[in-house]
């Protein structure tokens, strides 16, 4: 027979099977938990990815309706302004609409519009987008003063 000492040495070494930690389970709850992981990170980019280019069109169309406002502008200024601001921020496929065609015949108190969409698709970060098909759109007025 074992000694007091050896005895309660040899039984903290032997642990019962219930206590064991069982092995795999590590690996089976990454299993589980990676792709839905993965899904929220794509998701999050690709969320970031359409407020950014809602903003960039927001910006767009106020720049774009101010150009509007200075003396002899035309809609190709405001194209031309808006089309600086896709460039800096790398937007793809935008279409700018300016209403009314002719701004130089609008007298004080009548207003601008500017109207900007682009598409999703070329402008996400991740070539899989969850907006595919589908265009945001951003629209700025003003009027002209004297």
């Amino acid at each position: 027979m074992l000694s007091t000492p050896l005895r309660i040495l040899a039984q903290r070494r032997r642990r019962p099977t219930c206590l064991r930690k069982p092995r795999g389970v590590a690996a089976a709850e990454l299993a589980v938990c990676l792709p839905v992981v993965a899904l929220l990170v794509v998701a999050t980019i690709e969320a970031c990815s359409a407020v950014f280019l809602k903003q960039s069109l927001t910006v767009a169309a106020y720049e774009g309706v101010r150009t509007a406002l200075e003396e002899g502008a035309t809609v190709s200024t405001v194209q031309a302004t808006c089309d600086r601001i896709f460039a800096d921020r790398r937007i793809q496929g935008a279409q700018v609409s300016v209403n009314p065609v002719n701004i130089a015949t609008l007298n004080p108190g009548e207003y601008v519009d500017v109207t900007i969409t682009a598409p999703c698709a070329p402008n996400s970060v991740i070539p899989t987008t969850f907006y595919r098909g589908r265009s945001l759109m951003a629209n700025a007025s003003m009027m002209i003063e004297n």
